[in-house]
């Protein structure tokens, strides 16, 4: 029987046992291995529910101001257009216009002619503007007509056909003329300066202004 043994321990292989010892402590966890290359995208889910409304917005005022801007603008543009394609001549002055076709006839007529345009005959505010008018003269006849009261008891030619008060005047010497007792009108020479005359039915530049 022994002998049979050894022969049998002989013929198993180098290393092996038949006899199994219990299984030893778990060892320590090793390190993580490199990532993986991404899976498929999944299919997608189904909508969630609608959230809650969000707080009401109210438009600046801000927002309004710069589109009223925009509009004044644009009226501007198209006002300057307008007055570019209708009169000869157009000048601005601050935000003022003078405009004229370079026609030349009575005071009444000139007066008629702007406000049959939506326009006031020319009245100059200060000296800038004074001297501006002068540009539309021609070589001849350098006088226009402007925007004074022409009815002396309605304040002495220092009102305007509104009869409100001239807040800048240019008269030359002497004027206004003290001698004319009832209407006179009043008249832009070309150095400048303001003159009544008692004959209104002289031909002078219409000058309106808007």
């Amino acid at each position: 029987m022994f002998l049979l043994l050894c022969i049998l321990c002989l013929m198993a292989p180098a290393g092996y046992s038949q006899i199994t010892d219990p299984p030893g402590p778990k060892g320590e966890r090793g390190e993580a291995g490199p990532r993986g290359a991404p899976g498929p995208r999944g299919s997608r889910g189904p909508a969630g529910p609608v959230g809650p409304a969000g707080p009401a917005v109210i438009c600046g005022r801000g927002l309004f101001d710069s589109i009223n801007q925009d509009l004044e603008t644009l009226k501007t543009s198209h006002a300057k257009l307008q007055l570019a394609i209708n009169y000869d001549f157009v000048r601005s002055v601050g935000q003022k216009y003078f405009v004229s076709s370079k026609e030349r006839d009575s005071f009444s007529r000139a007066v008629d002619f702007c406000s049959q345009r939506g326009l006031e005959l020319a009245l100059p505010q200060n000296e800038e503007e004074n001297n501006i008018l002068t540009q539309v003269f021609g070589e001849v006849d350098k006088m226009a007509w402007i925007n004074v009261n022409n009815k002396k008891e309605e304040g002495n030619f220092e009102s305007d056909l509104k009869n409100q008060p001239l807040t800048f005047t240019k008269w030359g010497e002497g004027q206004p003329d003290k001698s004319i007792r009832d209407t006179g009108c009043t008249m832009l020479s070309e150095n400048a300066v303001w003159t009544v005359t008692s004959e209104c039915f002289l031909n002078a530049y219409i000058i309106c202004q808007i």
